[in-house]
């Protein structure tokens, strides 16, 4: 596997849409940058918010999971309260190509601040809204400003095209748009 550039990725992005909205540089004018670097993009986190909450004593639970887990939120800040969890999503749609897997590693300026961004890889073939995972692992509240990066997605170039992609075997996240909770 080889790590593609930013030329592959412009690339891509300009004639299959593999990210739409696509920002073809680096922003950061007093925001957390967002954009095309190097060997990889910047991803923005949207303005929707699914933070965890226990008002309601609710278990998690991934096999049965509960909305009573969490409050929703449409806003310009998120606020996580002191060791907890929040989901987002990516303001980009992403289109995997089939001989390529994406990982998703968590922007510095917010892991500087023990805030960790988790998502599981982009399978060849997916395409979707990311739903982002948001761990605050702080004593304090901690901020995630919506539409500023939050994330670096790596694009990874396999050897050859997949046998049976996520879209052969009809994945459960297919298609997904908006926040997406746990599927069975």
């Amino acid at each position: 596997m080889s790590i593609l550039s930013d030329r592959w990725i412009r690339e891509q992005a300009q004639s299959t849409g593999m990210i739409e909205p696509f920002v073809e540089r680096q922003t950061r004018d007093g925001c957390i940058s967002y954009g095309l670097s190097s060997y990889g993009y910047d991803a923005r986190v949207a303005d929707e918010f699914k933070i965890f909450t226990n008002v309601d004593s609710a278990v998690v639970d991934p096999k049965d999971f509960s909305a009573n887990s969490f409050v929703d939120r449409k806003t310009d800040v998120c606020v996580i309260p002191p060791n907890s969890f929040a989901l987002a999503r990516t303001v980009e749609y992403f289109r995997v190509p089939r001989d390529v897997l994406v990982i998703c590693l968590g922007k510095s300026t917010y892991a500087r601040c023990g805030i960790i961004v988790n998502v599981t890889p982009l399978e060849p073939g997916w395409e979707g809204h990311v739903t982002l995972e948001f761990s605050n692992t702080t004593p304090l509240p901690a901020k995630i400003y919506a539409n500023e990066g939050a994330c670096q997605f790596l694009f990874l170039k396999g050897n050859e095209p997949c046998e049976v992609s996520y879209a052969d075997r009809a994945g459960k996240y297919m298609g997904q748009k908006g926040v997406t909770l746990p599927k069975l």
